[in-house]
C-alpha cells in the first residue's frame, strides 16, 4: 500500500498539471466540436459548416493539501499530503479527444466523436492512516479514528464513441432555441476501488511500527478489473487498456438559447448512464472489517504492496475480513452525471465574458462511481476571429480558486486553468490542454 501513496505523490510532483477540461476554449463563441461535448444543442450553431477534429488532450491534477510553493520545501511530500486533520482529496484526470467530425445542415447539426478517459482518485482519506503507512519513522501517541465517510482509492479508464444530433426548434430575428442529444457507446477498460467506510478505530505505536484496531466493524469494498487487477501504482496500466469491449451506454441532453449576437446560454445534463466491467480478472466483494485489540493489524505489512489483491490477502490471512455477500465477476460503474450551465455575453464588439457552472448529481464517496468535481468559472475573452485569448478564473471544490491562460490560433488551441495562480500564488492544482481541429465552409 505504501507504493500506492508513493505513486500518487510522484504524479502530484512530476505532473503538476485539472479537471475542468478545456477551460475557456470549450465555451468559446467560435463554436466547434469542443462546445458540443459540453452541450449537443450547440450543434446547429457551428461556426463552420463542417469541422474535423484532429486531436485534443487535457491532463490535470488537483488536491487539497500540496501547493506549488511546497516544491521548495524540505518537508517530505508524504508528510505534506497527510498534514493536518482534514481528509485528503486528490484527483488525477486525463481526457483525450480522438478523431471526430461535425456538420451543420439547415436547422440541424450532427457529430461523431471519440474520447478516452483515465482517472485516479483519493476521496476523504484519513491523514492519520496515510501517515502511518507512508512514514517509516512515524512517532505518535495513541490516535483515535472515527470516520464514517467512505474513504476511496479508485482508478478508472474507459473509451467512448459519441453520436450527436441537434436542431433549432424556434427562430426569429432576435431569438433562437435549440435542443440536442448525444448517445455514448462505452468501452470500459480498467477499474479498481478500495472503499473503507464506518471506520471507528485506534492507531497505536509500538516498537517503531503502527498498529490498527477497530472499536466496531467497518465496511470494506475491494474491486478490480482489467490491468488494474495486477497493479494500481503504474499509470501506464490505465493507458494500456483504455478501450475494452462494448459494455455500456450513456447519454447527454442539452438546450440552447441564442439572442442575436449578444448572448448565448446553455443547459445540459451529461453522462447519464453506466458501464459494465467484464474480464477474467474481475473481482468485486463487500467485506466486514474487524480488527480486535488482541490481534492488531501491523500497517508495515503494506509497505511493498502494489495491488488490491495483495491488500485483500493480507487481511484475509489475518482473519480480519468476513464476506457480506458473494464476489461479483461482473459489476456496473456509474458515470459522473453532471448538470452544466453557462452564459456567454458580448460586452462590446470582440470582447466577451462567460460564466460556467458544473454541478455533480452523484456522490463521489459511493463505490462503483466515477467522480466529478463541482466547478464554477468566469472567463473574460477577446475574439479577433483568427485569434482568441482568454483568462479563466475557476473555483474548484477541491483545490480552491485558480487563474489560467489560453489562446486559439485558427484551429489550434493551448491553455491551462491554473498557470497564473501557480506562478503568483499558492495553487493546489495544475493542468494543461491543447489540440487542433479544422473547420471549413
Amino acid at each position: 500500500m505504501k507504493n500506492y501513496f508513493i505513486a500518487l505523490l510522484s504524479f502530484l510532483c512530476l505532473n503538476a498539471f485539472s479537471q475542468e477540461h478545456y477551460s475557456g476554449i470549450s465555451t468559446s463563441n467560435r463554436v466547434g466540436i469542443l462546445n458540443t461535448t459540453i452541450n449537443p444543442a450547440e450543434l446547429p450553431n457551428l461556426s463552420k459548416k463542417f469541422e474535423i477534429n484532429i486531436t485534443g488532450f487535457s491532463f490535470g491534477v488537483s488536491n487539497n493539501k500540496i501547493a506549488f510553493s511546497d516544491f521548495n520545501s524540505d518537508t517530505d511530500f508524504e508528510t505534506l499530503l497527510f498534514q493536518g486533520t482534514s481528509p485528503v482529496n486528490a484527483r488525477i484526470d486525463a481526457d483525450i479527444i480522438g478523431p471526430g467530425f461535425a456538420m451543420r445542415w439547415n436547422k440541424w447539426g450532427f457529430a461523431f466523436t471519440t474520447k478516452a478517459y483515465a482517472k485516479f482518485d483519493m476521496v476523504d482519506v484519513d491523514p492519520t492512516i496515510g501517515n502511518a503507512i507512508t512514514n517509516d519513522n512515524l512517532i505518535l501517541n495513541t490516535t483515535l479514528l472515527n470516520n464514517p465517510n467512505n474513504q476511496r482509492l479508485s482508478g478508472t479508464s474507459y473509451g467512448e464513441i459519441g453520436l450527436s444530433a441537434g436542431r433549432v426548434l424556434y427562430q426569429n430575428d432576435n431569438h433562437q432555441f435549440s435542443a440536442g442529444v448525444t448517445l455514448k457507446i462505452l468501452f470500459p477498460g480498467s477499474y479498481s476501488n478500495f472503499g473503507l467506510s464506518q471506520l471507528d478505530g485506534t492507531i497505536t505505536q509500538s516498537l517503531g511500527n503502527a498498529y490498527l484496531t477497530t472499536n466496531s466493524p467497518a465496511n470494506l469494498n475491494i474491486a478490480y478489473s482489467g490491468n488494474l487487477a495486477e497493479s494500481f501504482t503504474n499509470f501506464d496500466d490505465y493507458s494500456k487498456s483504455i478501450f475494452g469491449g462494448l459494455n455500456g451506454f450513456a447519454g447527454d441532453i442539452g438546450f440552447n438559447y441564442h439572442y442575436k449576437s449578444t448572448l448565448n446560454a446553455g443547459l445540459s445534463i451529461r453522462n447519464i448512464g453506466s458501464m459494465t466491467f467484464k474480464d477474467e480478472n474481475n473481482y468485486n466483494t463487500n467485506y466486514t472489517l474487524n480488527i480486535p485489540n488482541s490481534d492488531p493489524l501491523d500497517l508495515s505489512l503494506f509497505d511493498n504492496v502494489d495491488n488490491l489483491s495483495q491488500v485483500e490477502q493480507i487481511l484475509l490471512d489475518n482473519n480480519y475480513l468476513s464476506k457480506d455477500e458473494p464476489e461479483k465477476k461482473e459489476f456496473k460503474v456509474k458515470l459522473p452525471t453532471t448538470i452544466t450551465t453557462y452564459v456567454d455575453y458580448k460586452i462590446v464588439p470582440k470582447v466577451f465574458v462567460t460564466a460556467f457552472l458544473q454541478q455533480k448529481l452523484n456522490d463521489d464517496s459511493e463505490n462503483e462511481q466515477v467522480t466529478a468535481p463541482n466547478i464554477f468559472s468566469i472567463t473574460p475573452r477577446v475574439n479577433l476571429g483568427f485569434f482568441e485569448g482568454y483568462i479563466p478564473v475557476t473555483f474548484h471544490e477541491i483545490s480552491g480558486t485558480n487563474i489560467g491562460l489560453g489562446f486559439r490560433l485558427g484551429g489550434f488551441y493551448l491553455g491551462t486553468s491554473s498557470l497564473v495562480t501557480a506562478l503568483i500564488s499558492d495553487s493546489k492544482q495544475g493542468d494543461l490542454y491543447m489540440g487542433f481541429r479544422w473547420g471549413f465552409l
